[in-house]
């Protein structure tokens, strides 16, 4: 190549200054990632030397005294009992735990616990400073609690001695205290094995060889590395890991710990490909426990329970718990469930129903037909895609922006392909391209008619223009506690058609907040506690609602009466049986979710029908394709019909205080996008843009799809 004459100046290169450009903005983010590592050290030492001065020390080592305490006596049963003072069954102490020696424990046990849950557990003392300033930082950086600094002689403490543990500093300093004083008496090895010997392994089984009874019908003694490295990743979150009934979450998780025994070099690179390989769990149920009335509801209660005291204190405390589950309305649920789906071939249905003044839960049940021993709690628990049950929380999102339910959007196909490489005729489609579940189209309608009518492509569109990060937003507001964005972190355009995976508790409390005018309740499991002596624990504010009002009084009933008119003419008229009463159907792709939720002015009930094993399309139930408006909705209609009897008032919905108020918007994706020919409903329409004319970004860049053709009714 000829060079450049001398005093002529060289074009820049774009591929270098792009390099350049890159390296600077690493440089950039690296150097504030450190800045904040040094802010969240330099709070967490200033922390530390408070309490380790020399008068500060003093006193706060005063504060705890460890020969003052004694563990929770074993043997001293917690009772959990029903709305009306029934008994719902009992935590077993003893009973379900059968405390080992480290000796006679697979040494797999030891290695595997100390790896995922301290792994300088050796080497520091009762606190890890290291473990507590980089939790800090994640911390810090992340504004909220992602992450804990506490070693296994902490949890052991809390767990032990400490009878209401909590986040507040002046229990997590007494959780500090008592840990330090704990390892001065105590050996490490001490610590370890009292630690797995107690600590809750879910499905009941407290302490290691229950554990290994329950998943695997064998000893601690006996454990292979897999399963060692399964059990010990557990108690982290035993209903989100449950081998039983989330198998791959369960593997997920036994990964992770394998990869921190790598880490800590309790294992070789050989044995952890080859461990990890193994993609099955060769789970053997044990039968160490008996079984107890209402098991779905009483979980929820139990994990409850052990957040706010230690799983030690709730097996073993002597604790009388009363709660707010119904027996009445839990009998209609089954009733309502097994008349529906008699036969043991049929998919399993879970109803949860909650009181929108209080959050009070009344009923939390699930029949299983074709495995009536099964321990998931669905309604809590399992994560199952919403369909079009979710159009409610886009429908609220559009109506707070000031967008009118009387606004014209197009009922038609449509390509969303931000890329402009995606196609519509591949299989499985490279674009989204969302089509209504019946296939027919009206050309240009309402949203309120597209509520009704439940148009995928109408809510495409509409999630398009409002948003998904505002959906997103909104759905945490009116209750939704599970994550709703994707692996990548983004929150995409399909999830206003239910293509992001929810609980049947969120839609619950999601449908009574605006049951309630837009007021949240958060959801209420406890009524009251009474602790050992008869004292009734008021401190951890059992039975007191938590309510706060999320969105305005007018959105909500602007919502309410659209689901109501969706009760009489829309897709729920099979759930309706004559009150006021306003609901949603859900039908997922491929048939393999259905749901209904719906509310009257006293009670909101959330049904769920689907095969637990997993997405099996229910293409073929007494005949029938399982969709939102056929058995959901009948189940529904056979529960809320009697059970308001016994949630008499109020009677209407709130009225609300404020009119609404409307704005203009310039709407990019209402009426753009249709491509196909004439439907069979709607006549011919001609749309305003083809698909190539879209523009693909709106509100901050929709750049994500999930493919979700088929989510409707």
């Amino acid at each position: 190549m000829t060079p450049p004459p001398r005093g002529r100046r060289r074009e820049p290169d774009p591929l270098l200054a792009t390099i350049r450009r890159r390296r600077r903005d690493r440089v950039r983010k690296h150097r504030k990632r450190v800045a904040h590592f040094v802010a969240g050290t330099a709070i967490g030492l200033l922390l530390i030397l408070v309490v380790s001065g020399f008068t500060g020390a003093a006193v706060w080592m005063s504060s705890c005294d460890l020969n003052s305490l004694r563990p929770v006596d074993v043997g001293q049963n917690s009772f959990v009992y029903a709305a009306d003072g029934s008994l719902l069954g009992s935590i077993p102490a003893e009973k379900n735990r059968q405390p080992v020696d480290l000796r006679d424990m697979s040494k797999w046990v030891a290695r595997a616990t100390v790896a995922i849950e301290d792994r300088r557990f050796w080497s520091h003392g009762a606190l890890d400073y290291a473990g507590i300033a980089r939790a800090l930082f994640a911390d810090v950086r992340a504004g909220h609690v992602v992450q804990g600094g506490s070693t296994i002689t902490q949890q052991l403490a809390r767990n032990l001695y400490i009878k209401k543990p909590s986040q507040t500093f002046g229990r997590k300093a007494t959780e500090a205290c008592l840990a330090i004083k704990l390892a001065r008496e105590k050996s490490k090895r001490w610590i370890l094995n009292s630690y797995v010997n107690q600590v809750f392994y879910g499905n009941r089984a407290y302490g290691i060889e229950a554990a290994a009874q329950t998943y695997f019908s064998k000893t601690a003694k006996h454990l292979t590395l897999a399963q060692a490295a399964l059990l010990a990743g557990l108690p982290q979150a035993p209903s989100l890991f449950d081998p039983f009934h989330r198998p791959q979450q369960a593997i997920a998780r036994r990964d992770e710990v394998l990869r921190a025994m790598l880490a800590n070099g309790y294992i070789t690179a050989t044995q952890f490909a080859d461990t990890s390989a193994d993609r099955h769990l060769h789970l053997k149920a044990g039968r160490l426990y008996t079984r107890i009335r209402e098991p779905y509801f009483f979980s929820y209660v139990r994990d409850e329970l052990q957040r706010q005291y230690g799983s030690n204190t709730v097996r073993s405390g002597g604790l009388r718990v009363y709660t707010t589950i119904d027996p009445r309305l839990q009998r209609l649920a089954l009733a309502a469930i097994k008349s529906t789906l008699p036969y043991t071939s049929d998919p399993s249905a879970a109803v949860v129903a909650i009181n929108p003044s209080n959050g009070a839960i009344r009923a939390m049940t699930e029949v299983s037909p074709g495995n009536p021993k099964t321990q998931v709690n669905f309604a809590s628990s399992a994560r199952r895609q919403p369909g079009s049950t979710f159009k409610m929380i886009v429908l609220a999102t559009a109506l707070s922006e000031g967008i009118s339910p009387s606004t014209e959007y197009l009922s038609a196909p449509f390509k969303y392909d931000p890329s402009e490489t995606g196609s519509c005729d591949t299989d499985p489609p490279t674009a989204w391209c969302p089509e209504t579940f019946d296939h027919t189209y009206v050309g240009a309608t309402s949203i309120e008619n597209g509520t009704l009518r439940s148009d995928n492509t109408v809510y495409a569109r509409l999630t398009l223009d409002v948003g998904p990060e505002n959906v997103a937003q909104m759905a945490y507001k009116l209750g939704v506690r599970t994550d709703l964005r994707t692996t990548e972190g983004a929150y995409v355009p399909s999830m206003g058609l239910g293509s992001r995976v929810v609980t049947p508790l969120d839609l619950a409390s999601a449908y009574s907040t605006i049951a309630a005018g837009g007021v949240y309740s958060k959801p209420m499991a406890i009524r009251r506690v009474i602790l050992p002596g008869g004292k009734v624990d008021r401190e951890a504010g059992w039975g007191v609602a938590k309510r706060k009002r999320v969105i305005p009084d007018w959105v909500a009933s602007e919502v309410t009466r659209i689901l109501e008119e969706n009760m009489t003419s829309g897709t729920g008229t099979g759930a309706y049986f004559g009150a006021t009463s306003a609901g949603k159907t859900g039908t997922t792709d491929n048939f393999a979710d259905a749901w209904f939720c719906g509310f009257t002015p006293s009670l909101e009930a959330t049904i769920w029908i689907g095969y637990p094993q997993g997405e099996i399309p229910m293409r073929s139930v007494h005949g029938i394709e399982v969709s939102g408006p056929t058995f959901p909705a009948t189940i529904w209609r056979l529960f809320m019909e009697p059970a308001v009897k016994y949630a008499p008032s109020p009677k209407e919905f709130p009225v609300a205080t404020h009119a609404p108020v409307w704005t203009s918007h310039t709407l990019q994706y209402a009426m753009s996008g249709g491509y196909y020919a004439p439907s069979s409903s709607g006549g011919t329409y001609s749309p305003s843009q083809s698909p190539s004319q879209q523009s693909t970004t709106q509100n901050g860049g929709n750049q994500g799809f999930v493919q979700v053709p088929g989510n409707g009714h």
